[in-house]
């Protein structure tokens, strides 16, 4: 028999849906698994339950009382907190996903579903956030022209000044910056931002306008749009 990953060991997952027995099932399926889990049926109580420390990942349902996993998300978005979220829905349709994805989900699995991928998709994301935070704190900033990138802080500097990033727009950024005058083809970026949900809209375009915006100050940097095929982070002079 296959051993278990050490990582998900240490993992701690809380897990949010107002069916009682779902959430009961999905917290005995990761335990079996070595996890550990906190189980919660509505919004609130979602939402202090996932501003704990020690949370790795929250698998929390769109359609709860008292206040959405949308709004959830959002909130958790706003303080500041990159906990990933795996949000569990009925709404299967583009839109309500790119929804989710907006409010800042990480991943998105349908109901109904097999618990064996979800148990997969919070051990991708676990074990994304494990290896951010045995990061090395002597980490390089990524320089291209006057736009200054630190990936372990999450933060950027155009021209000497520091912007603010949403969480997608800062990943978008970061993957045209680790290859600066090089084509980043839109699939890429979906791989890299979206992870391995097919999004069929303006999604992409919508967060790329956003971040020509934040570089606006640059005078030695610039996204340059291939049309069709992706987009390039061109530098300017010297």
């Amino acid at each position: 028999m296959t051993e278990e990953p050490l990582y998900a060991e240490t993992m701690h997952v809380v897990v949010v849906d107002d069916e009682k027995r779902l959430v009961e099932l999905v917290r005995s399926y990761l335990e079996e698994s070595g996890m550990t889990t906190v189980g919660q049926h509505d919004g609130p109580t979602g939402l202090a339950a996932a501003r704990a420390a020690d949370v790795d990942v929250v698998v929390l349902d769109w359609m709860l009382p008292a206040m959405s996993g949308l709004d959830v998300c959002r909130a958790l978005r706003a303080e500041g907190n990159d906990v990933p979220v795996l949000m569990l829905t009925a709404r299967g349709a583009v839109p309500e996903r790119v929804e989710g994805l907006e409010a800042g989900a990480d991943d998105y699995l349908v109901k109904p579903f097999a618990l064996e991928e979800l148990k997969a998709r919070v051990r991708v994301l676990g074990r994304r956030r494990e290896v951010a935070a045995a990061a090395d704190d002597t980490a390089h900033r990524i320089t291209v022209g006057d736009v200054v990138l630190d990936p372990l802080e999450q933060r950027v500097w155009v021209a000497g000044d520091e912007v603010r990033l949403a969480r997608r727009e800062f990943a978008m950024l970061l993957s045209l910056m680790e290859n600066a005058g090089r084509v980043v083809s839109r699939h890429r970026l979906f791989e890299d931002v979206w992870e391995d949900v097919d999004i069929n809209s303006n999604a992409l375009d919508v967060h790329m306008s956003r971040v020509r915006n934040h570089l606006a100050t640059s005078v030695q940097v610039r996204v340059t749009t291939l049309r069709g095929v992706g987009y390039r982070l061109d530098r300017l002079g010297p």
